[in-house]
């Protein structure tokens, strides 16, 4: 018995990349993989006569694995309603979900158009939503007639999201938003077994080629590992997907290389109070800031002395 027997997983974006080798290692731990891609450009054109899907597909079942093909557009409203009922319906149940799915169109945010804005949050945001509610009120409603839920949903985030890149701003938007969304599932649906986490992989992949960083991989060094391969990242979604992962929701787990890291969210550190009992004034601020930044001398004050809570003062 192996780790994923008798799950079934759909995968956005599952025809390249991440998504492709996230779906060979589910079906190889044994997961009924739904191969979920739209086969489109880069840009979200249509790709004529691309057939990722399929092609995935193909090699799931060579190597003995069960998976079948979808074209859906992962933000399709109804379109992915659509599926998952179909997939309950072919397999009897969906237990996962992996939100793979996006595109890329850059720019500086001085030059970015309103229609690539609205086509860069609608591939990864709204397709990350679309996808995790209609899965969600699909277990929301197995758990109310009784039957026993293990939902997983494993997200897709990445560092232009967490810190932020220059020329990437409607990717950068979109990743952060899907970071606050998972830790809101997460809250959201603790009571039902459902988990909700997400990966931040450091990978080369068709969004990276033509870059430094993407030619390195495509160089490639023959049958050996290599660090920015998509499949180290691949293991860590698998176990995500497990009945075994269940302790552990709202987290975002950074992949680089053969280095997993927890990537904590926003945190209060430095605390300063007011003087008074009331609200923080104007005139307060000036030195109240500098002391939150760390450049104002802890020992130094040019105004009366305010309360101070320092989470790490100076020794």
């Amino acid at each position: 018995m192996t780790l994923l027997d008798g799950r079934v997983v759909l995968v956005t974006g599952a025809g390249r990349g991440l998504g492709r080798a996230h779906a060979l290692e589910l079906a190889r731990l044994g997961a009924t993989v739904i191969v979920n891609d739209a086969g489109l450009t880069l840009e979200g054109a249509p790709d004529t006569g691309s057939a990722p899907a399929d092609a995935v597909v193909a090699e799931i079942e060579a190597r003995g694995g069960k998976a079948m093909a979808d074209a859906t557009s992962a933000s399709d409203w109804s379109g992915i309603e659509s599926l998952i009922a179909r997939i309950v319906e072919r397999c009897g149940r969906l237990d996962v979900v992996v939100n793979n799915a996006g595109l890329l169109v850059m720019g500086p945010l001085h030059e970015m158009a309103e229609a690539d804005f609205d086509t860069m949050l609608a591939a990864h945001m709204k397709g990350t939503f679309t996808v995790t509610r209609h899965a969600c009120a699909y277990w929301r409603a197995r758990a109310e007639a009784g039957a026993p839920v293990a939902g997983r949903i494993v997200n897709t985030v990445s560092g232009a999201g967490l810190w932020g890149t220059p020329g990437n701003i409607a990717y950068s938007t979109a990743k952060a938003a899907i970071a606050g969304m998972t830790t809101a599932t997460a809250l959201e649906m603790a009571d039902i077994g459902v988990t909700a986490n997400a990966i931040s992989p450091i990978a080369a992949t068709r969004m990276t080629m033509g870059t430094q960083f993407g030619d390195d991989l495509a160089a490639g060094r023959g049958d050996e590992w290599h660090p920015l391969d998509p499949a180290n990242a691949s293991p860590v979604v698998a176990w995500l997907a497990s009945a075994d992962s269940g302790w552990l929701s709202g987290a975002i787990l950074r992949i680089d290389g053969n280095t997993i890291s927890r990537v904590d969210g926003y945190t209060v550190s430095e605390t300063f109070r007011s003087r008074g009992e009331e609200a923080v004034t104007v005139e307060e601020l000036p030195e109240m800031v500098r002391r939150l930044y760390g450049v104002m001398p802890i020992g130094l004050f040019l105004l009366p002395k305010p309360v101070v809570t320092i989470a790490n003062p100076a020794v």
